[in-house]
């Protein structure tokens, strides 16, 4: 496997090319200038063609530089949206987990709601079939607007019975009053004979000594 099947950036296969351009400037350089020395001195063409060679090889050197430098810049700030993305990964996750949480609180609480023993089904409501066959118009609800409905027919007769139990109950306050009434008069009535017998006792004695 060649570095140039790992490499993928664009950027990085560039620097790779330069730096390979860069070494065979370098190499040609040196095998250029190694036939010569201090005391054989090369001629002027050949010190020309050596600082030509210098010039490439110093502009792969400075483009190699600021492939460098732009690509520690970019690793920077790899490092930073690699960074931004953990934390958003993080947030994310967190948040997951938040989510299953609530799942599975919501999940219980449907649960109980399903178990629960509800005060309306104790209630004595008369049979669907009857319900509806008194009010018609509910025929197309569905089973809680249904359910609604009956709880509030309910309702309303237990209304109208316990209006009635008023209504008898003070009758039977009435009734209890009048006789109260009546009693205290045959008391009062009784008491009156009592005085009027004790007021003719003398009368009768007197007539017992006639007689």
């Amino acid at each position: 496997m060649t570095v140039e099947s790992i490499v993928t950036d664009p950027s990085l296969r560039m620097a790779l090319e330069t730096s390979k351009q860069a070494r065979e400037q370098a190499i040609a350089l040196l095998d250029l200038s190694s036939g010569y020395s201090s005391t054989n001195e090369p001629s002027r063409e050949i010190q020309l063609q050596i600082s030509k060679q210098q010039k490439i090889l110093l502009a792969y050197l400075a483009q190699l530089r600021g492939s460098h430098r732009d690509a520690h810049v970019g690793a920077r700030e790899t490092k930073a949206l690699t960074a931004e993305a953990r934390q958003e990964v993080d947030r994310l996750h967190l948040q997951l987990q938040n989510l299953y949480y609530e799942q599975r609180y919501l999940q219980g609480e449907i649960s109980a709601c399903e178990s629960y023993d509800h005060k309306y089904l104790q209630l004595p409501l008369i049979p669907v079939e009857q319900f509806l066959a008194e009010h018609p118009e509910h025929s197309d609800a569905d089973e809680v607007a249904l359910t609604i409905a009956r709880i509030d027919h309910e309702h309303a007769i237990r209304l109208a019975l316990e209006e009635q139990r008023q209504g008898l109950l003070k009758k039977k306050q009435g009734l209890i009053a009048d006789n109260k009434k009546r009693k205290d008069d045959l008391a009062n009535l009784d008491k009156d004979l009592e005085k009027f017998i004790d007021a003719a006792k003398p009368i009768q004695k007197t007539f017992e000594k006639v007689v």
